[in-house]
């Protein structure tokens, strides 16, 4: 099972989810059911058949959670050392802007750390130790309005297709032609 947003699940989700499973167990010694199981605890049929199937190979104890899928790969005190570079800011780091990406927080890991990690990795990382994603809340100090504002109305429409064309389309993909 995969978990797009974390990465994983928690301990608590993980203690969550291994109570269900020992609640299905019991209920698999009283010979109920998959679907009645499935139904009452909300999980899927799926599930509960796979999980009756390792309680009929190893009782109740192939349903107890084996812990998380792997272990992280930055320790605590490099985690602590990985959040001292962070708060230096990007600019202590060579970047020409006070952003950071997950580009950049990758190359620091490998720097500091010489470790390497994809992009996914690193924000898995990032997110398990209660970063978050941040849009600016105000506009930088830099930031030149009338150039903003001549960029808009003179480059942008050459650089975007309109949004109609000048000829009516095609319904047909193949037979450009046939309407």
């Amino acid at each position: 099972m995969r978990y797009a947003q974390g990465g994983g699940l928690s301990a608590e989700r993980r203690a969550f989810r291994e109570r269900l499973r020992l609640q299905a167990a019991e209920r698999f010694a009283r010979d109920e059911s998959s679907t009645a199981i499935a139904r009452d605890l909300r999980i899927s049929l799926r599930s509960v058949q796979r999980w009756k199937r390792d309680w009929q190979s190893g009782g109740a104890g192939a349903l107890r959670s084996h812990g998380p899928a792997s272990l992280p790969r930055l320790s605590e005190r490099q985690l602590t050392a990985l959040e001292q570079e962070l708060a230096k800011g990007p600019v202590w780091h060579g970047w020409p802007d006070q952003r950071w990406t997950l580009t950049r927080i990758k190359t620091v890991i490998g720097r500091r750390f010489h470790l390497t990690h994809t992009l996914q990795g690193v924000r898995k990382l990032l997110i398990r130790n209660g970063y978050t994603c941040q849009v600016p809340a105000r506009r930088a100090l830099e930031r030149d309005q009338t150039a903003v504002t001549g960029w808009v109305k003179e480059t942008r429409p050459d650089v975007e297709d309109p949004r109609r064309r000048s000829a009516p389309g095609s319904s047909s993909k193949t037979r450009p032609a046939c309407r």
